[in-house]
């Protein structure tokens, strides 16, 4: 691997390192107005949410590199202590983009990128009408990390007021991934969608205490054929099979046919395991168990 001392390397690629390294990242869509009441609006992926009670979100517009610079974003902040987080969705991604031009301070980027501004309830800057969720907040601190290009401003925000589409609901009322339809940002120019094939769950092990990867057989444990991931969903169940359970399905007739499926492969120790990888994909952890169990005992 190789190294990189951020001290001993130049800013631009320190950043460059981080951006393709550190993904996909979330995007506030600051909307900001300054003392005389001009609008701003700007993107920022230096941004996430750090808390609940109180809700904590925080976004950084940074020095710039280049020239150490201000952006309008932090300069409007420290005017008028308001700002509103909008959500970035596909179909907004490309006027998003257009938004982060270094437009000449006083340019109206809701015009400049075509979206729609609508007043807010309780902050004077506008929200972003064609985003799904739009966060209303007031800045509680600004920490400045440095006063060289490149160093954070991390703006504190607590959220005073969400607005949420109805539209990005799913029939429990929680907000739907794939209709939310996120965007989130990579290195350079990438970028990427966070719906379809590339939203998927990972059973979170809160409410149950799972085996662990070590209560493993070796067979499972140290297999060539299963990767991490398909070790840790072995890992998260709570117990393992016990005997009876598996000569019990061993004498079944659906483990029988199998047995005789699986035995025309070319390779037949690989073909049960990636069987037991494709039950695997599809959730079906004890039955994947139960296969690899049953042909090692």
């Amino acid at each position: 691997m190789i190294k990189i001392d951020p001290k001993s390397t130049t800013v631009p690629a320190v950043h460059k390192t981080l951006l393709g390294a550190i993904g996909p990242r979330p995007i506030a869509f600051a909307s900001t107005v300054d003392a005389k009441g001009n609008p701003n609006l700007s993107p920022f992926s230096f941004f996430n949410a750090f808390g609940v009670n109180p809700t904590t979100l925080i976004l950084s517009p940074s020095r710039k590199g280049r020239d150490n610079t201000t952006k309008h974003t932090y300069d409007n902040l420290k005017e008028v202590p308001e700002v509103v987080i909008n959500a970035v969705n596909y179909n907004m991604v490309e006027q998003m983009s257009l938004s982060s031009t270094e437009y000449a301070k006083g340019v109206n980027e809701f015009v400049k990128a075509g979206f729609t501004p609508i007043p807010s309830e309780r902050i004077k800057p506008a929200r972003v009408k064609e985003s799904p969720v739009q966060f209303e907040c007031k800045v509680r601190d600004i920490i400045e990390t440095g006063d060289q290009g490149g160093a954070g401003n991390l703006v504190i925000c607590e959220i005073l007021l969400i607005h949420v589409d109805e539209a990005v609901l799913d029939a429990n009322g929680n907000i739907d991934p794939h209709k939310i339809d996120l965007v989130g940002r990579l290195g350079g120019d990438f970028y990427c969608r966070a719906s379809g094939d590339a939203v998927f769950m990972v059973e979170k092990p809160l409410q149950k205490l799972g085996i662990g990867i070590d209560q493993l057989p070796d067979y499972i444990k140290l297999s060539d054929y299963l990767s991490g991931n398909d070790l840790g969903k072995f890992g998260n169940i709570e117990t393992l099979p016990l005997p009876e359970e598996i000569n019990g399905y061993k004498a079944s007739d659906s483990f029988q046919k199998l047995k005789i499926m699986l035995a025309k492969a070319s390779d037949e120790k690989q073909a049960v395991y990636y069987y037991a990888k494709n039950l695997l994909e599809q959730s079906k952890v004890q039955e994947a168990l139960k296969i690899l169990m049953s042909y090692n005992s």
